[in-house]
């Protein structure tokens, strides 16, 4: 297996500024997942079209790909939504049945202008990025955030979801990260994790986070009941 690890040099997402970003970047559409800034997601990449676009974007000096939601794939064409985030590709290694394994780390997340045509296999998008200027800062804090009451809450989605040992490890994860980890591995459909995608502050993402575990919980019990 062939295995590269890339400096750090995003370890503080400032060292991208909004006129160092580039105008087009190669689009990854992925259903149910999404990346946020500040954060790392491993990807497992073998479809021939995306192998050339990992293949691109490593000889591309910025290494920056953007993850996005699709809303629909019919006759070759793809429609995305309208904001994804852009990550950087910092670890990649080869398979023996020709995958690649890659590690990205999300930078600022960017709106869609327009879809680019070309002669490249895989979707590239035209991205506007001032509005997410504030994803380029190195941490983002809560104010007033009640940790116990959301551990409380957090904890027993897990439970219901047979998922305690899971938690038991997340559980004294930093606030920021915790937050973000929770609406990427949570089990929401496309729509909700957008919701959580585009929310302009990490406080608001943590009040959609509450409110789609408390309805989970509560269709939990709901169902049980009924059964």
């Amino acid at each position: 297996m062939k295995r590269a690890v890339f400096p750090e040099e995003i370890s503080k997402s400032q060292m991208f500024t909004l006129s160092s970003l580039p105008e087009t970047i190669p689009v990854f559409p992925l259903p149910r997942v999404i990346l946020l800034p500040r954060f790392r997601i491993p990807l497992n990449i073998f479809e021939p079209r995306y192998l050339a676009m990992l293949d691109d974007v490593l000889k591309s000096p910025d290494r920056l790909v953007g993850i996005i939601q699709p809303l629909s794939e019919r006759a070759g064409e793809t429609k995305v939504q309208a904001i994804g985030c852009a990550g950087k590709i910092v670890e990649f290694s080869e398979t023996e049945d020709k995958r690649y394994i890659t590690s990205l780390k999300g930078v600022i997340r960017f709106r869609v202008i327009e879809m680019v045509s070309g002669f490249s296999p895989y979707l590239k998008g035209k991205m506007s990025w001032d509005e997410f200027e504030n994803d380029l800062k190195p941490e983002e804090s809560m104010k007033g955030f009640d940790r116990s009451r959301f551990l409380e809450l957090v904890g027993t989605y897990f439970k219901t979801k047979g998922m305690t040992d899971q938690w038991e490890r997340l559980k004294s994860t930093k606030n920021e990260r915790l937050v973000d980890l929770l609406s990427i591995i949570c089990d929401f459909d496309i729509e909700e994790k957008q919701a959580l995608l585009e929310t302009p502050t990490l406080d608001e993402r943590r009040e959609i986070l509450e409110a789609l575990i408390s309805i989970s919980l509560h269709s939990d019990a709901k169902r049980r009941t009924l059964q």
